[in-house]
């Protein structure tokens, strides 16, 4: 039997996902993390992007989108504190093309340094979004 960690994928309106998994991979603020059994305590920020989970006994990974927040691990848990969190086969593309494209345009058009930030921000999330279901469609084929 595969060594695993209990991993714990949380959002601020659910609960995602909460199982055992051989390992999980996600996108730290430093860059991509690989969270594997008895890993060493560890707390960061995470990135906008895809969350990858190996369960035992399963050949595919699980995939979830995050939209940022915090990472901590212990030696025997994971838990992902996400902003957004979505299970990947739950991402709609065109929802996605429409925000990406919203983002742009209020880039080009902005009033402000804030509005300019946050439309930055949100089209950083349209992009993770979008890398997310290309990382699904690869898998599915």
């Amino acid at each position: 039997m595969a060594m695993t960690i209990h991993v714990d994928v949380v959002s601020a309106e659910e609960a995602i996902f909460s199982g055992l998994a051989e390992f999980v991979v996600l996108p730290g603020e430093a860059g991509e993390l690989g969270i594997l059994p008895g890993h060493m305590p560890l707390m960061t920020r995470i990135k906008p992007g895809t969350v990858r989970v190996k369960l035992p006994h399963q050949e595919a990974e699980e995939l979830f989108f995050v939209a940022g927040g915090l990472l901590e691990v212990l030696p025997n848990k994971v838990t992902v504190l996400a902003d957004t969190a979505i299970r990947g086969k739950d991402l709609d593309e065109a929802k996605a093309i429409d925000a990406k494209k919203k983002a742009e345009e209020a880039m080009a058009t902005r009033s402000s340094e804030l509005d300019y930030a946050r439309a930055q921000a949100e089209l950083a999330e349209a992009i993770a979004q979008l890398s997310a279901i290309q990382k699904l469609r690869k898998r599915s084929h």
